[in-house]
């Protein structure tokens, strides 16, 4: 099933032909699609070292979309370079053909297990990496850079009418009313003080594990300076109190920081039950499950 109403389809046959055209080094590989594939990409694995992502949706011209990739290929490479576990490299940006109307990208591929919103639940283990991951990242200088938005990791205040339509679309499918209350006091917390290099999206779907510890992190090109409580968003993603206030201590994060994360985590899965409940099951029971310690949190 779609995933959005303008959602943008790609072949096996039509990976094979842009590979042959504009990375012929992997044109013989075998050529997979990955079915737990993003929400923002359409996934293919390139035999044993690649993956070839799509765009689901056609948001700009092709132009600014391949300045985006390139962009995006920056901040993979200033993640990898600051990051304990490794992060994807892009090894192509391809350009639309073959019945395909916008830009690609090939990247390496990471081993590991993705992540689940439940299965991590006490792994202090995995609370211990995340916060050396969220560390390492901290210890760039941003100085003198500034948040660009629009998404996450400005200020809160500024997603209250995209919130607001979730709650109301949320209706029948949430118990909304303590949503409604919990949020009318996270969007008064105040703007962070600074900003910090963050992953920007560090959901269990971006998140490989092994063996209880954190081996890669995947959709790195979104690594900017934003809020430093942004990538807070993981506690509360992946784990119960115990494994979070781990991380927290870990991190030394005070009540304002931490209660930012919460915000941000909040405004996030606020978004994911009503958009995907039909669609992406697993994605809105990240949703849920989030929403859930965040109630539990607040009671």
């Amino acid at each position: 099933m779609p995933l959005h109403v303008d959602e943008l389809t790609v072949t096996t046959d039509q990976v094979r032909a842009l590979l042959q055209d504009q990375a012929p080094q992997f044109a013989g590989e075998e050529i997979t699609a990955l079915e737990a594939g993003g929400t923002v990409n359409t996934i293919y694995r390139v035999g044993e070292e690649a993956t070839a992502r799509f765009p689901r949706q056609a948001h700009a011209p092709a132009a600014d979309a391949e300045r985006w990739l390139r962009e995006d290929a920056e901040r993979m490479a200033l993640f990898a370079a600051v990051s304990p576990v490794p992060g994807p490299r892009t090894l192509v940006v391809g350009r639309p053909g073959h019945g395909v109307p916008m830009p690609w990208n090939l990247q390496t591929w990471l081993p590991g297990t993705v992540a689940s919103p439940r299965g991590h639940r006490e792994e202090i283990s995995l609370a211990e990496d995340l916060a050396a991951l969220i560390t390492s990242l901290r210890a760039v200088d941003v100085t003198g850079r500034r948040f660009t938005g629009p998404g996450r990791g400005g200020t809160l205040r500024a997603h209250d009418d995209w919130v607001r339509d979730c709650l109301a679309r949320s209706e029948g499918l949430l118990e909304t009313a303590p949503l409604r209350a919990q949020w009318e006091r996270l969007r008064e917390l105040p703007a962070p003080p600074r900003l910090a290099l963050c992953h920007t999206d560090l959901i269990p779907a971006n998140l490989l594990v092994a063996g209880g510890r954190l081996v890669g992190v995947l959709d790195t090109g979104g690594t900017r300076p934003a809020d430093p409580a942004l990538d807070l968003v993981a506690a509360w993603h992946l784990f119960d109190e115990g494994a979070r206030e781990h991380l927290r201590s870990a991190l030394g994060c005070g009540d304002e920081e931490w209660e930012r994360g919460r915000g941000w985590a909040f405004e996030q899965a606020i978004g994911l039950v009503w958009y995907y409940d039909t669609s992406h099951p697993a994605m809105a029971e990240l949703g849920r499950s989030t929403l859930a310690r965040l109630v539990a949190a607040a009671a």
